[in-house]
């Protein structure tokens, strides 16, 4: 399976998303409590872009006027007509036994760890680069 740097960690803080186009389908990148999500941005009612919707979640009463709310910021609201979904798999809160947004796996991996990936796809353009380390609070660049 292909897979994408979409962003650095630091660009989607918890509780925050990202859209973005990825193999010409528009994706939505989560960050729910420093985990990461990817959903198509596609909701299956009518079409809406789904991941710009807001996010919540569920609203829980064991016995009246007692409250707990709970999954704060799993669940994305569509911004056309209010279907709600699980931002961690897709599957909806309107009939979710048929109806469900497509989900994409989505991890961190390092810098080192995305270098030596024999499956990520080289591009057209290499650019040249050069040594880097950090040392206490300075950045060290080396040129050979």
């Amino acid at each position: 399976m292909p897979r994408h740097i979409v962003a650095n960690v630091d660009e989607i803080p918890p509780g925050e998303r990202k859209v973005l186009e990825v193999d010409g389908r528009s994706i939505g990148v989560f960050n729910v409590d420093g985990e990461f999500y990817a959903i198509r941005n596609r909701c299956p009612h009518q079409g809406g872009p789904v991941c710009e919707g807001y996010l919540t979640g569920f609203l829980k009463a064991r016995i009246p006027g007692e409250y707990t709310y709970t999954r704060q910021g799993e669940i994305l609201r569509c911004p056309w007509h209010g279907w709600e979904f699980d931002v961690k798999t897709g599957q909806s809160w309107i009939d979710p036994k048929k109806v469900r947004t497509r989900s994409y796996p989505a991890h961190v991996s390092s810098a080192s760890a995305v270098q030596s990936d024999p499956d990520l796809e080289t591009g057209p353009y290499i650019a040249e680069t050069y040594q880097v380390s950090i040392d206490s609070e300075f950045v060290i660049v080396e040129i050979p």
